[in-house]
């Protein structure tokens, strides 16, 4: 008999209301144990909403948020990473003025129990810099390590993200539109890179994306949100001949 994994992240009737407007219309998400889910849906749909909401940039209206069966809906920014979120954006978030291998040491520093502060010199072959290190070759970045952050291409600032969340602790990994930018030859790269995270972290991984077709081809399973509600919640295959999904999403622009 298969048995289902056990879930990761647990959305129920998430709901969001802002001056009277609906944001989002009571979501129901479930997201099972180190499965890829990509999210998808037109502009204005909430995707990146409700990975704030996720996150806890902005506290819901009704509904709750469970990170491994536990409620995080009331629990700070800094309680859900302590507790194994993580969270990449849609604009690029790093330290520009410091080198690629320093912005992954600080994380992998913070993440031993250290401090995140800049003053904190460490010594030569500490076992935060070797983690960095190790992390840059795993994303293809080693050549790019004394580079400043604020220099390197948007591919590779994308590549500095997930080396960051790869030296965190967090086993449930949202990623805001991953590929937003990046060049046309660097996305098989960066695809590459989220699946050699999910496997060596063993982690869980929600993303929206917009490159459809890319997103199709390496996730398990597909939410499709339309007008803040999930309409539809499958493989991709299945979504991609759900009449419903065709219907409201597949035959607009995106």
């Amino acid at each position: 008999m298969h048995t289902q994994p056990p879930s990761a992240l647990t959305v129920s009737g998430l709901g969001l209301k802002i001056g009277g407007a609906t944001i989002l219309d009571s979501v129901d998400l479930d997201v099972p144990q180190g499965s890829i889910v990509g999210v998808i849906g037109p502009n204005g749909a909430g995707k990146t909403t409700l990975f704030n909401v996720i996150s806890g940039l902005i506290a819901p209206t009704s509904g709750t948020v469970s990170l491994h069966g536990n409620p995080i809906t009331k629990s700070s920014v800094a309680a859900r990473a302590r507790a194994g979120l993580g969270r990449t954006f849609q604009t690029s978030s790093y330290f520009p003025g410091l080198s690629v291998l320093e912005n992954v040491r600080l994380a992998a520093q913070a993440t031993a129990g250290g401090s995140m502060s800049l003053l904190r010199f460490p010594k030569q072959g500490d076992s935060a810099t070797q983690l960095a290190l190790e992390t840059l070759e795993t994303v293809g970045l080693t050549h790019q390590a004394m580079t400043l952050a604020g220099d390197v291409s948007h591919g590779d600032k994308r590549k500095l993200e997930i080396a960051v969340l790869l030296v965190s602790d967090s086993s449930v990994v949202l990623l805001d539109e991953p590929m937003a930018g990046v060049a046309s030859g660097d996305v098989s790269g960066l695809v590459q890179n989220i699946r050699d995270m999910q496997a060596e972290k063993q982690c869980t991984v929600l993303m929206v994306e917009h490159h459809i077709d890319v997103l199709l081809g390496f996730v398990d399973h597909v939410a499709v949100m339309y007008f803040g509600n999930i309409i539809a919640f499958d493989t991709p295959q299945n979504i991609m001949e759900n009449p419903t999904v065709q219907s409201a999403y597949l035959g607009r622009a995106v």
